[in-house]
């Protein structure tokens, strides 16, 4: 939470996470009447001239870039459907959007729903009686969409324009072929009602379906979101005349609608039925159905357990680690003891920081399946966790300066490896709120893939902060490189109160613009109490006296002081006051607003709690030359605090693939393609974007 340590290191630091965190954007492209540049482009046809009092059909004509694919109406594990806001007429009516079959797309374990190539939505269009014959309607569309790869995703939107004609009767033209074609991607009608039951592990459909269809890898799509797992395997049986489908259940926080709805896939042909479904018995029993399994790709996990472990190892270099950096140097120097010794600190400590990961990761999927908008370093937007830590870090420090001392081993301080397994469990939960160069990516994915591949990137975190200790642990060489154990330790260990007492500070700052200056004074109050108790029980430990009692009655006199001093509820904290780039609070009005003006947009996400962001604003973004090349340029600058929690930067941060802040995108001039930038930020690689416009 404090930054220290020279320039030139921090130079270093900025050099190498923008060689980790380039990130590369493909150009998007246009065609006549398309809306663009998108890596998907949209275009609004209609199916030729509309009958009075009848129905015409419009299509939301999709073309991905190769490589690039859109979403069916439930994307899956990941992904965004269509938002379709329509500007029409009086008396039109549009209808609900007729999606074509989809397609299974599984990487690493993450099931997507999706379209590789060209695809139709297809609305039906209701024209009033009573109109002329060659009056011309005007349809506007405004549409959302998502467009990915195997590896990204962009956030993409289009104004799709059309003109539907009154006809004529027998002298209307020949209505467009292309609507033919693309009715026969959609899913034909079942023509029956199916039945589902479910129970705490699997959802059963009896779909009334002749025997004589034939099935080839035959795959059902299911409309409602967290019903079932989409990724495990799905079974298929036969009963004469009847297929009954089993799914697992969801895994959090699992749906029970009242009715179902979806597509089968009967195919790789991308032949299908619509199917609906009322709650009812389904047989059981059967044929099992020889099911070829869908194509998985490989490409992604490896490197996202890779990019995991490596971001873990960057930020034991990373500026908003160094608070805990006394921490893990107490336990360097007690490294120099036996062998057996080092190594089972070097293995308490690490089994401390992965425990540590893997259980906030595992927290934070627990809450977002549970439909709380949260992402990484949750827990630093909690007042009371806040709190928590800050009379934690007061008591670090106390311990460091010799205030009192921990008898029994699991404080910091103590050669012992339940003390260094206490060592990492806080050296992880203080040290992951940063997101550094590699971590960013991995992180995002975790938040989409099934919980298994999930847990393991938090644990490949874990082992990559933990990496350095354990190498010490393991290796002798580097362990006699280490001073001998002596009397510097102690003063050693006096020095290194510093940094964590200006971690309390910190923490204390940061109490304040979570909870307000009440806040911030109740956890004065509370740091006051604590100090007086471990003063006193220090004073008793150097005269030999017991302390047990003082200490439980300390601790219950500081429970009450804080159940009646820390407020309820916290109050908003004072507005910041204006930097030196000026800016406005980020909104999805406010950023589509700012693209609509065709000026580019430069949107930044921040944290008080987070110092990478921090040191950005610092050293990049509020600087004089930053402002006068935005001000030249005409950028609008959007920016988004994500100190408290806030589901609208929530879901943006999720939609660009990241867990947390920080996150900088910049929007080119006319609408271009945005592009994520790196999480260490120049001035001069921000002063560079907005000469690209001429280039």
């Amino acid at each position: 939470m404090v930054v220290t340590g020279s320039r030139p290191f921090r130079l270093l630091i900025a050099l190498l996470a923008q060689l980790c965190a380039l990130v590369l954007a493909a150009p998007g492209w246009a065609a006549p009447g398309w809306a663009a540049p998108n890596h998907i482009a949209a275009e609004l046809v209609a199916e030729g001239p509309a009958t009075p009092g009848g129905t015409v059909t419009l299509a939301i004509h999709m073309r991905p870039e190769p490589g690039w694919h859109g979403y069916w109406s439930n994307p899956g594990d990941a992904g965004l459907g269509m938002t379709l806001n329509w500007t029409l007429p009086p008396g039109l009516q549009a209808g609900a959007a007729q999606y074509p079959v989809p397609e299974t797309l599984l990487v690493s374990g993450l099931m997507n729903h999706v379209y590789k190539g060209d695809y139709a939505l297809l609305v039906p269009l209701t024209v009033p009686a009573g109109l002329a014959p060659g009056s011309r309607l005007p349809v506007r569309l405004a549409a959302e969409w998502l467009a990915c790869t195997e590896t990204i995703c962009v956030p993409e939107r289009g104004t799709l324009e059309t003109v539907v004609t009154v006809g004529a009767g027998s002298a209307d033209p020949r209505p467009d072929p292309r609507f033919d074609a693309w009715r026969t991607r959609l899913p034909a009608p079942l023509g029956a009602r199916a039945a589902f039951a479910l129970d705490a592990r699997a959802l059963r459909i009896g779909i009334p379906l002749p025997a004589a269809v034939a099935l080839e890898a035959p795959h059902l799509f299911l409309a409602q979101d967290k019903v079932a797992a989409y990724a495990a395997p799905q079974r298929f049986r036969r009963k004469g005349d009847l297929l009954i489908v089993e799914l697992d259940r969801a895994k959090f926080a699992p749906a029970s609608p009242a009715t179902l709805s979806g597509v089968l896939r009967l195919n790789r042909a991308g032949d299908g039925i619509a199917i609906d479904a009322d709650p009812g018995a389904v047989p059981t029993g059967g044929t099992p159905l020889a099911v070829a399994a869908a194509p998985v790709q490989f490409a992604a996990l490896p490197w996202l357990l890779l990019a995991a472990f490596a971001g873990g190892l960057l930020l034991n270099v990373m500026p908003c680690v160094f608070p805990i950096l006394s921490l893990k140097a107490l336990s360097l120097a007690r490294a120099g003891g036996s062998e057996a010794e080092a190594r089972a600190e070097g293995l308490a400590y690490s089994a401390g920081v992965i425990v540590a990961c893997t259980a906030l990761g595992g927290l934070l999927l627990a809450l977002r399946a549970g439909g709380s908008e949260v992402g990484w370093a949750f827990q630093l937007q909690e007042p009371l966790v806040v709190a928590g830590l800050l009379l934690l870090a007061v008591a670090i420090t106390a311990n460091l300066l010799g205030l009192f001392e921990f008898a029994v081993p699991g404080l910091v301080g103590e050669a012992h490896p339940r003390g260094s397994f206490a060592t990492g469990l806080l050296a992880a939960f203080v040290a992951t709120p940063c997101t550094g160069p590699f971590m960013a990516a991995a992180m995002g994915a975790a938040l989409l893939l099934p919980l298994a591949p999930a847990l393991a990137l938090f644990a490949a975190l874990g082992l990559g902060i933990a990496a350095p200790f354990l190498a010490i642990a393991f290796v002798p060489a580097l362990r006699r490189r280490l001073p001998r154990p002596g009397p510097w330790m102690v003063r050693f260990r006096r020095w290194m109160a510093l940094p964590m007492a200006l971690t309390a500070l910190a923490l204390l700052w940061l109490a304040s613009r979570l909870g307000g200056a009440s806040f911030a004074l109740a956890c004065g109050a509370a740091v006051v109490v604590l100090l007086v108790v471990l003063a006193t029980t220090g004073r008793r430990q150097r005269q030999g006296r017991g302390a047990r009692g003082l200490v439980l009655g300390g601790l219950t006199a500081l429970v009450a002081v804080s159940a009646a001093a820390l407020p309820r509820t916290v109050s908003s904290p004072a507005a910041e006051s204006a930097g030196v780039l000026p800016s406005t609070p980020f909104g999805d009005t406010a950023l589509a607003a700012a693209r609509a003006s065709g000026k580019p947009v430069f949107a930044y996400f921040t944290a008080d709690w987070c110092l990478t962001c921090k040191v950005n604003e610092q050293v990049a973004i509020e600087r004089a030359e930053v402002r006068d090349a935005f001000a030249k340029a005409g950028v609008t600058v959007l920016r988004g605090d994500w100190t408290r929690r806030d589901p609208a930067i929530t879901r943006f941060l999720t939609a660009h693939g990241a867990a947390g802040v920080p996150l900088y995108v910049w929007y080119p001039a006319g609408g271009g393609a945005p592009q994520v930038l790196p999480q260490v930020l120049t001035a001069g690689g921000l002063v560079d974007l907005t000469q690209d416009k001429a280039r």
